[in-house]
């Protein structure tokens, strides 16, 4: 591998001691040093620094630097490394202590790398901490909860372990991903979420802000999507509220490509110039854009700049934001770097938090006694799609340590007691020639685990070491493999595995364990260790065919063109497509009911592959766990009472669990996931990570995706009203615990809450004590109940902890429209302890003094049309380009907007609407007949404010209600006496 690159001093004369520059002297202040560095920077330079490749500087021997390695729950994209659980999974522990170790071990990881290849940065994207609010998200995986404190108090665990301890030089330099409010796939870089005020200071920017407050984040990213009609990459918030948390130097790094969607899909802007200079001012300070091909970017800002939408001191504030982050990682202080020389690696250290993370995001759902499995001579069989499979997500890095749970039992239980049976249907594809699919070279027998594994493995390896040695970083740029010959058509054909991963999505296996994979040729070939790559190309679906009894056409869903059989082979270009019938020799049901019927115990493994069905780019459309694993869960159930369900997944299903007498779950484990979970089976570790969002019961109980305002739509357990299949918090254990002793006083700025837990099972085992909180009688809609605080404490049978919180009075408070500002009600609140959102063991009552509610100054200030405080049928939109809010009708029909305890004084004798586009505004008090109409006339264009006046008699305070038809986009509401 290339040698580290040391930044290149300027030559000196022998004979002349030249001085060194300022920048250079580690004993003065990064700011003063900034300012120095700054100033020797030619113009062109500073321009060149804000792509993601910044070039060198080689006259003033400044290295070259780039923004963004991913290090979401190990170092990614740069090859082996630790991979430890999902950001879900590690969510899922309550951990912070364990996390912050994680985050240690993945920068020691990353410096030790960049010691032996400098394209490895020191500046990563990771954690993410949007929250999941909808479990129907493709990239729910890559979150932590979502509940707003529970994700900040991980993500800000994750974070300083990232950044290191040493008060002035940081391991790496933390990015939080993705600002803001960003939970859909679908239309990701041109929808946008209607986010009220409340909704946004509440919840999404909350995560955030305890994060950032907490000193150990280096920038955020934006994300692609837009929120109230604005994109995230020119998003006010960032000026407004994100550089006000801190006073550290952040750097907004641009997600991948987003700022020239600004034009291209978003038209947001009409010139690439207008829009990265929009980017820049609202805050981007790093273009990630055309890859490594810094000059588009170059160019544009050059633009910008001739055309006057930028000035050098705008450049200058954002390159200086970069060398803030730059001088903190000690690249200008190679000597006094105390983390210079790491090298700690796939240590055993490493191994073992990596198996102790897994075993503790292992989540006990349910247990009628079936568990823990302590028989001594008790014959296990490990059945399902995911039994002998230890799957990667798109932000893994790649696997030098592996256990699948097959592995693990047979390890822990011996491998004369454990069976298997994956449950694949197997299958032959015959043409309407009466020819079979052939795979070259393969032969006709059943899949040899063995053979896939070490193939998963090396192939792995060498696809990684390939990508580097290409100079690509990105596993998107990897291309398939083309050096194998493509499928044939013969006589006898080849058995191949089929699984159904839900909606008809399958995947075709070979018996050597090489998935059909599709290459840029287009010959379809046995060729992918897994599903994978930006545009999956194993992925295919069966279209049934009326016209021909069981004939089907094969669709490859990557290039969404139809197999066809060639005379070179087969292809999904040109040609005709194919007709294939599908002989099925084996149903998966079959081998797993075989299986069962031997066993005194069966664990199915079900749950997803993260790159099917759900994963960035591709949102889930049902909760629904896939037929084909329903299939073989029935097949064990029948064949064997005593089942067990083992979901291993990146987010929450609905199942029927009503017959099944204990269910466990995990994310993707990581290396140690196979291990982990039979420590966990056998007794030797105690489940006790807890479910970081809510399982619902059925996809009816969820709302639109795009719906993001969580207190009207009542979503996350804060607000949802049903029952669900499993709730926030929840988690069983081998032990059992008692909670007492409850106190609640209330002194001063804050509330102290105390209570003990004491094990009263007979094993060690740890419980997570979580405590909420509930306005008694609030006069607006709050959270049925919200986490205020945890604690996750190990007791040994017997043994008692007493937990005391010191809460802040500000926990208690919510975000009032009326005042634009926090505000703690004043009356009781009750403080509830116990084991999960729903298991409360403990009740308290606090009365909290507050600040009382007043009327709304509507003759000083009149309404802001966002700062409603229920709304139907409304959408929040953007005022301007830069800033700002207004409502319309969300369909361009009807919505109507409800403003409670309106203070009209003596009396308003007119009212002015501020508004844009075209419509009528009418104005009811109190729920009585229209007072006032208001028709505003068509606008030039959105952005285009009329004001209309019209007269009105109110007085007193009342309240209001605006009715809005038509596509009219309402600014603010004035009155005048």
């Amino acid at each position: 591998m290339p040698g580290r690159t040391r930044p290149l001093l300027p030559r000196r004369n022998p004979r002349v001691t030249a001085p060194t520059p300022p920048f250079r002297d580690a004993g003065l202040p990064f700011a003063k040093r900034i300012d120095d560095l700054l100033e020797r920077l030619l113009p062109e330079e500073r321009v060149a620094m804000l792509h993601q490749y910044g070039p060198a500087v080689e006259r003033l021997g400044v290295a070259a630097f780039r923004t963004g390695q991913e290090a979401l729950h190990g170092v990614a994209w740069t090859g082996p490394a630790t991979v430890f659980p999902q950001a879900v999974g590690l969510g899922a522990t309550w951990n912070e202590d364990l996390v912050r170790r994680v985050g240690e071990a993945v920068s020691a990881e990353v410096r030790a790398m960049r010691s032996r290849d400098d394209r490895v940065g020191l500046n990563v994207w990771a954690p993410t901490v949007n929250l999941l609010r909808h479990p129907l998200w493709g990239r729910n995986e890559e979150g932590y909860s979502e509940d707003p404190r529970l994700t900040s108090a991980v993500a800000t665990a994750y974070t300083r372990g990232l950044r290191g301890d040493h008060p002035v030089y940081w391991r790496t330099a933390p990015v939080l991903k993705h600002w803001l409010a960003h939970n859909n796939e679908t239309d990701r870089d041109t929808s946008s979420g209607s986010v009220r005020p409340r909704v946004l200071h509440e919840y999404d920017l909350r995560a955030f802000r305890a994060t950032v407050e907490a000193g150990a984040v280096a920038g955020v990213m934006p994300a692609y999507n837009l929120v109230n009609g604005r994109p995230n990459h020119v998003s006010p918030h960032l000026r407004e509220h994100l550089r006000g948390w801190t006073e550290q130097d952040l750097l907004v790094c641009s997600d991948a490509g987003a700022p020239s969607n600004l034009v291209d899909s978003e038209h947001y802007f009409d010139t690439h110039e207008e829009a990265t200079a929009a980017a820049l001012l609202a805050g981007v300070d790093s273009f990630t854009d055309h890859g490594t091909d810094s000059s588009i970017v170059v160019e544009r800002l050059r633009g910008a700049l001739d055309l006057g939408l930028l000035t050098g001191a705008d450049i200058a504030a954002a390159v200086r934001r970069q060398l803030s982050v730059r001088f903190r990682l000690g690249e200008f202080d190679p000597l006094v770097d105390p983390y210079a020389d790491t090298s700690d690696f796939d240590t055993p250290a490493h191994r073992a938090l990596a198996r102790e993370a897994a075993e503790q995001a292992v989540v006990l759902l349910k247990n009628d006694g079936l568990l823990p499995l302590t028989g001594a001579d008790t014959r296990i069989a490990v059945v399902g799609l995911l039994a002998d499979e230890c799957k990667l997500d798109w932000y893994s890095g790649t696997l030098i340590h592996r256990s699948t749970p097959l592995e693990g039992l047979r390890e822990r239980f011996g491998a004369d007691r454990v069976v298997h049976a994956e449950g694949v249907d197997r299958v032959r594809l015959r043409t309407s020639a009466g020819t079979c699919l052939r795979v070259p070279g393969s032969p006709d027998a059943a899949d040899t685990a063995d053979t896939a594994d070490t193939a998963d493995t090396a192939t792995a390896a060498s696809t990684a070491e390939g990508a580097r040695t290409e100079g690509a970083l990105d596993p998107a740029l990897i291309a398939g493999r083309t050096d194998l010959a493509p499928l044939s058509a013969d006589g006898t054909g080849t058995e191949l595995a089929l699984v159904d991963w839900g909606g008809g999505v399958l995947t075709l296996r070979a018996p050597d364990g090489r998935y059909l994979s599709v290459a840029d040729d287009g010959f379809v070939r046995a060729s992918a260790d897994r599903p994978g790559g930006w545009v999956v190309q194993e992925t295919f679906r069966l279209e049934p065919l009326d016209s021909h009894g069981n004939g089907h056409l094969l669709r490859h869903l990557g290039t969404d063109r139809y197999v066809c059989v060639t005379a070179d082979g087969v292809k999904v270009a040109g040609g005709e497509p194919e007709i294939f019938e599908l002989e099925v020799a084996e149903r998966g049901e079959d081998a797993v009911a075989r299986a069962a019927a031997e066993a005194d115990v069966v664990l199915v493994v079900a749950g997803n592959d993260p790159h099917v069905n759900g994963r960035e780019t591709e949102d889930r459309t049902t909760l629904l766990l896939p037929s084909h694993q329903r299939r073989l869960l029935a097949a064990a159930r029948a064949a064997n009472p005593r089942t067990a369900l083992v979901v291993t997944s990146s987010y929450p299903y609905a199942v029927d669990l009503a017959d099944v007498p204990a269910a466990l779950w995990t994310a993707h484990g990581g290396q140690a996931a196979g291990t982990a979970l039979a420590r966990v089976l056998a007794g030797d570790v105690s489940p006790a990570g807890r479910l970081p969002q809510t399982w619902y019961a059925s996809d009816a109980d969820l709302p639109d995706l795009l719906d993001y305002d969580v207190i009207g739509g009542r979503q996350t357990y804060l607000y949802f009203e049903g029952t669900p299949l499993f709730p926030f918090g929840h988690g069983l254990s081998y032990a059992s615990f008692a909670y007492g002793g409850l106190s609640v006083h209330a002194g001063g700025r804050s509330v102290r809450v105390a209570f003990t837990v004491t094990n009263t099972g007979g094993t060690e085992a740890d419980e997570v004590a979580q405590l909420y909180g509930r306005a008694a009688a609030p006069p607006v809609p709050r959270p049925r109940r919200e986490l205020l605080a945890h604690r996750r404490v190990r007791l040994a049978p017997g043994a008692t902890v007493a937990l005391s919180f010191e809460l802040p009075l500000s926990a208690f408070a919510f975000w009032d429209v009326a005042r634009s500002d926090w505000r703690v009600e004043p009356g009781p609140y009750e403080l509830l302890a116990g084991a999960s959102s729903e298991d409360v063991r403990l009740r308290g009552t606090v009365v909290l003094d507050g600040t009382a509610a007043t009327p709304r100054p509507v003759l000083e200030r009149g309404l802001d049309a966002a700062d409603f405080d229920e709304e139907r049928g409304a959408a929040i939109v953007d005022r301007s380009r830069t800033s700002g809010d207004a409502v319309c009708p969300a369909d361009g029909g009807e919505a109507e907007l409800l403003f409670r305890s309106c203070d009209f004084g003596a009396g308003a004798r007119t009212v002015t609407v501020v508004a844009a586009g075209r419509g009528t505004i009418g104005l009811r008090l109190d729920g009585g007949p229209v007072v006032a109409r208001l028709d505003v006339p068509a606008t030039p264009g959105p952005y285009d404010q009329v004001a209309v006046t019209a007269p009105v008699r109110v007085d007193g305070v009342r309240d209001l209600r605006l009715g809005l038809r038509g596509p009219v986009r309402l600014v603010h509401v004035g009155f005048s006496g």
